[in-house]
């Protein structure tokens, strides 16, 4: 039997949201993600080109900004995301990759006749509206769920696979004596249920820290509204945390509460959380099972009013173990692992002919020498260079 041979690296495009720089100074789940996959990607010897906004910050061999500063505070606004797309197609026009991956919602609009695999990560909810948007796609891209629980509320999509979301946990600081003090961290958005973490802090006597984006209208009127009104000198508004601060807040924080009242698909301050030692009080909503063990790296509650007594059970439980969940299940090189597989199994789907050693479509030959980690080039201008083939 002859000896397998070694799997060639891939060239891929990644085209991450405007919104925030990749990675982010402060709110940007899936900018983080993004970072962690791309740098995870080159380490393994793969060729990036990452398509995002603001300046280079991973260690791609090419960025290409279609913002000089992201639009942050346009969030939710539907032209800077066109403008986005309108930009990448124009960008990966003059790109020579065998697939691209990405995770905007306006981008897969336009992977409808490429020549190469478009492999989407679905960083939202997927029922409803969201799940008819994909249907309308068909086959033309690849999805990838982040959760079994996001993958089951619309089963019928055109799934390549689940990968969930990591962290490098290295670079959270581990603190097994904690702090009398609870935590909130996320946008602060009536899905969050932040007005619940307030409540349920107060009832078991511990300071609240509240941590968070507020900018959108839908955020401000819950804040006006829900959570204003339960203010007092035991809540401290924090504002948003950037990626120094959030690290010390979660791994100083008795317990992070999650009371989400919505599917959510992944949740990555979860993981985050977890990752330094700090257990997770959550309501058991879409994917939060399959991110938190119940009464080992936390605790799951199925009403509001089980959140007090959750609170003082999660308070016994080891932050060693907490830590080490995330290493082995949500650490970033299993995800990076997982990706390069989806992949793979994405290109054979489109040419199940041609070995993994073969020159794959889109491809045209030659050689490609990359350049500096993060060097910027110009919206429009080819990275891969060679002759035709």
């Amino acid at each position: 039997m002859s000896p397998t041979r070694p799997l060639r690296p891939l060239r891929l495009a990644m085209i991450a949201p405007p919104w925030f720089t990749v990675p982010p100074q402060g709110y940007g789940g899936v900018e983080n993600m993004c970072a962690d996959l791309v740098d995870g990607l080159v380490d393994r010897g793969h060729e990036v080109t990452l398509i995002g906004a603001g300046k280079p910050g991973t260690r791609a061999g090419r960025f290409v900004p279609t913002y000089a500063e992201p639009p942050s505070g346009r969030l939710g606004e539907p032209l800077p995301e066109a403008l986005h797309t309108a930009a990448a197609a124009r960008i990966l026009a003059g790109l020579d990759v065998d697939l691209v991956h990405d995770h905007t919602l306006a981008g897969p609009l336009l992977a409808r006749g490429r020549r190469v695999p478009t492999v989407v990560t679905m960083h939202g909810p997927v029922a409803g509206e969201p799940g008819e948007y994909y249907r309308q796609l068909e086959n033309t891209v690849d999805l990838v769920a982040i959760s079994r629980a996001q993958r089951r509320a619309a089963p019928d999509l055109s799934w390549l696979g689940t990968v969930y979301n990591a962290v490098d946990v290295e670079t959270f600081p581990y603190r097994a004596v904690k702090e009398e003090m609870l935590l909130f961290l996320g946008r602060l958005h009536p899905d969050k249920g932040v007005h619940l973490a307030i409540e349920a802090a107060r009832r078991v006597g511990l300071p609240i820290v509240v941590a968070g984006k507020c900018s959108e209208p839908v955020e401000l009127e819950y804040f006006h509204t829900q959570i204003e009104p339960r203010l007092g000198p035991d809540v401290t508004i924090f504002g948003t945390a950037d990626a120094t601060q959030k690290r010390d807040l979660l791994s100083r924080a008795a317990a992070l509460l999650f009371p989400v009242l919505w599917d959510e698909p992944f949740g990555m301050v979860m993981i985050e959380a977890m990752a330094c030692g700090t257990p997770v009080v959550a309501l058991r909503r879409g994917s939060v099972p399959e991110v938190v063990v119940d009464g080992v790296t936390g605790a799951l509650c199925d009403d509001p009013q089980e959140l007090p007594a959750a609170i003082q059970a999660v308070r016994r439980l080891s932050p060693a173990d907490c830590r080490e969940h995330v290493r082995s299940r949500f650490d970033v090189d299993t995800m990076v692992t997982g990706y390069e597989a989806l992949y793979r199994k994405a290109l054979f789907r489109r040419t199940p002919t041609l070995h993994d050693d073969v020159r794959l479509p889109g491809r045209r030959g030659g050689t490609w020498t990359p350049a500096a980690p993060g060097t910027p080039v110009a919206p429009g201008t080819p990275v891969a260079t060679g002759t035709a083939a």
